[in-house]
């Protein structure tokens, strides 16, 4: 009897890209990104030369920040801890190179720290990097939030957790999530192959002087204090009673919103965006969408979501996009084309940047950030999806 593989997807895009790899036969950059009615292209090639970029922002001083997956491991602590379950583990990893970059108005990249942690998991996946997940500032303050780190990923010299950072690129560890999620199971664990007892956390905003974390693997939010305090918002398993694998985190009117990956294999229109209140309520704000890795507002109210893969059941390069919700809940497609994105903010500048080739088996240095004119583009498309 042939067996159904159900593995949740708290690493899914990484898991499937070597076999979409394989049946897409193209160029990871053979696609070029595009407003949906090809009139114009709205977007260009921001910055390049990163290493499995993930999630960006903007610090206070005008420069981009981009959180880098690194460059993986090959040190194995195999007898020294429980790991990663395969076929995802067990992971190998190196106390340096994840990385964060600093890049300038005009797109010159710059490292500003690689002495993070970075791990991969078995060939037989595709080895995905992961390293550092995001970052976030609080006033004039820099932090990192740390997933590519902890024993059960090859490391042994610091946990996954967030550290601040300081302008040298020497940064403080200031709290400890492996830790937490060790000692504060969820309600309904990780089922299937690939559950990370170090957590892979994701995607980190600051609200309030505090910092929030979105964690895929185990279904949470949590809650992070500067002085390292760490607690849970809410266990969205336990709240919806399935896995949904959340991946990312916005603000915006006193709420958070939050939306989820999906299964495997992909689901067409499987994700949703979630509405959760301060003290743990979740609402279902909008559905209809797959494979998300990156929502953020405009000032307008206006939700962006980056969608990673559309129409295949892999994550396939070329297939990504980036769509808006409008406030009266009608939708509009701004951007078709991406290559396996996987982080999405908005600049001083009014315009979208996102993480490129985010996943991606192709030798370091492949990655990219993409800015996106929505100003040019939402004169142009007007397609309503």
């Amino acid at each position: 009897m042939k067996k159904t593989v159900t593995w949740r997807m708290g690493l899914l895009v990484p898991i499937l890209v070597p076999i979409a790899l394989l049946f897409a036969g193209c160029d990871l950059l053979e696609d070029t990104p595009k407003c949906v009615n090809h009139a114009v292209a709205p977007v260009t090639t921001f910055a390049t030369g990163l290493n499995n970029p993930r999630g960006l922002k903007f610090g206070p001083d005008g420069n981009l920040y981009v959180a880098e997956g690194g460059t993986g491991g090959t040190n194995s602590t195999i007898g020294q801890c429980v790991q990663v379950t395969g076929p995802v583990g067990p992971y190998t990893g190196s106390p340096t190179g994840g990385r964060v970059s600093k890049i300038s108005s005009a797109g010159i990249r710059t490292t500003l720290t690689d002495r993070f942690p970075s791990s991969n998991a078995q060939a037989e996946i595709g080895g995905d990097v992961q390293g550092v997940a995001d970052v976030a500032f609080i006033g004039n303050t820099m932090y990192a939030l740390i997933s590519g780190a902890g024993c059960s990923h090859g490391v042994t010299s610091m946990p996954n957790g967030v550290v601040r950072i300081n302008t040298d690129g020497s940064f403080t560890q200031i709290a400890d999530i492996s830790a937490f999620l060790m000692a504060n199971p969820v309600q309904i664990p990780h089922e299937g192959g690939g559950f990370e007892p170090d957590g892979v956390p994701y995607s980190m905003i600051s609200v309030g002087g505090d910092l929030y974390v979105i964690e895929p693997n185990q279904d949470q939010m949590l809650k992070v204090t500067t002085s390292g305090t760490v607690s849970r918002v809410i266990d969205i398993s336990a709240k919806l009673n399935k896995h949904i694998t959340p991946t990312v985190v916005a603000s915006r009117g006193g709420n958070f919103y939050v939306s989820n990956l999906g299964l495997f294999p992909i689901v067409q229109g499987s994700s949703s965006i979630y509405q959760v209140t301060p003290s743990g309520e979740i609402n279902v704000y909008a559905t209809g969408f797959t494979t998300v890795l990156g929502i953020v507002f405009d000032k307008q109210g206006r939700l962006y979501v980056l969608e990673n893969t559309i129409g295949n059941p892999f994550p396939t390069p070329g297939t990504g996009r980036v769509v808006r919700i409008n406030p009266s809940g009608s939708r509009e497609t701004i951007t078709s084309g991406l290559t396996l994105p996987t982080g999405l903010t908005i600049g001083p500048d009014n315009k979208l940047y996102v993480s490129n080739v985010g996943f991606s088996p192709a030798a370091a240095g492949g990655g990219q950030v993409l800015q996106i004119d929505i100003t040019t583009c939402n004169s142009l498309f007007g397609r309503t999806l």
